[in-house]
């Protein structure tokens, strides 16, 4: 029975997805049929925005980079049973502390400089979502509301420091931190190649997803985190420092978040301004779920979604659609996911009412 159960839920975790996205995109069809366009164009020029030349594919995975990051901060502590949604605060912190180092600090330029400045980013987020799972262990508040109001708080400041003390006098029309010293900027991978502008944002977020996806699989500590998860109590029965390890799980996923915004400073905007407030950790948050919080599934999925944000423009200019349209599509993907989550466990339980009968009639053993 062990290897029948084990093939369910590796196809469960395959098809459950596959029917929230499929049913995502039939519902978003409708939502383009009854704005007068046709729900098969809107299909095809989504594919086509995102996959469709070797520009859509520059796009698509510049978008993808970050997603991969945020994801990766609710799914480290969904790991350990938190469902922590304050990834988009992370990402704006990250992103300040990232461009505001060289206030604080002469920093070097060059790849020394350049690590100085992703680490400032991955502090802060690590600091500020850990914030959220020390409420949880210590005080009683609920992960989940407790992150996403940080989230609200880490905005405010963000938008206090870059628009009072650290905006640059030269940002007229759109307040901004000074910009990065261009030895301090993240360059693109192969600008000669058909990657083109793609940076090495792309790269550490693979990385921190392949690195992370082992770590929780082949380590004692990644263990320890999914016992935790699974069930609190025993690991508490059996010795495991449960209030450290659900700290650290939001650490680190915090890290990752806060890493993508100071990614996103170094690599694109160059400074800390609005344009950092994209909603990249909210995306992340459907990315993670999903992936199932495997960070080995995350990278296809934030290419898929990452694709989507992408061919946003295309739907405008071709269809007459809003740009922001997309994220209706986020939100119907987001409403079938968690709609789908009832399905875990039960999809290959469904029986015809003969076999149901049959297996009754025989004291539950199955017959030919």
């Amino acid at each position: 029975m062990a290897a029948p159960r084990a093939w369910h839920a590796s196809a469960e975790a395959l098809l459950l997805p596959l029917f929230a996205l499929t049913a995502a995109l039939l519902l978003f069809g409708l939502f383009v049929w009854l704005g007068g366009a046709s729900p098969v164009e809107a299909w095809v020029l989504l594919f086509r925005g995102a996959f469709g030349d070797a520009f859509s594919w520059q796009n698509t995975l510049q978008r993808a980079a970050p997603l991969m990051l945020t994801a990766l901060a609710v799914a480290l502590p969904a790991r350990v049973g938190l469902t922590v949604i304050g990834g988009e605060g992370a990402l704006v912190l990250g992103a300040l502390a990232g461009a505001g180092l060289p206030y604080l600090i002469p920093v070097p330029g060059g790849m020394v400089g350049s690590t100085l400045v992703l680490l400032a980013g991955a502090v802060f987020g690590a600091a500020w979502v850990a914030l959220a799972g020390v409420l949880r262990q210590w005080r009683g508040v609920n992960e989940t509301i407790s992150s996403l109001l940080l989230g609200y708080i880490a905005i405010a400041l963000f938008k206090h420091f870059v628009e009072g003390p650290m905006r640059d006098p030269a940002s007229l029309n759109k307040p901004s931190t000074r910009p990065l010293d261009e030895s301090l900027r993240i360059g693109a991978i192969a600008p000669e190649s058909l990657l083109g502008d793609v940076h090495w944002g792309l790269v550490i977020g693979l990385l921190l997803c392949v690195a992370t996806g082992a770590w929780m699989s082949f380590t004692a500590q990644g263990f320890s985190l999914r016992v935790v998860g699974g069930n609190a109590r025993t690991a508490r029965l059996v010795g495991l420092p449960t209030n450290r390890l659900i700290v650290l799980a939001c650490a680190l996923g915090g890290a990752c978040a806060g890493l993508a915004g100071a990614v996103e400073v170094a690599a694109v905007h160059t400074a800390a301004n609005a344009s950092l407030i994209a909603g990249l950790g909210y995306t992340g948050i459907l990315v993670s779920f999903v992936a199932r919080h495997n960070p080995w599934a995350i990278p296809p999925v934030a290419l898929l979604f990452g694709g989507f944000a992408a061919a946003g423009s295309l739907l405008q200019r071709r269809l007459g659609l809003p740009d922001a349209s997309v994220l209706v599509l986020q939100g119907f993907a987001f409403v079938f996911i968690l709609a789908a989550e009832a399905l875990r466990g039960r999809l290959f339980q469904l029986q015809l009412p003969q076999a149901r009968l049959k297996l009754a009639a025989t004291g539950g053993k199955a017959v030919a």
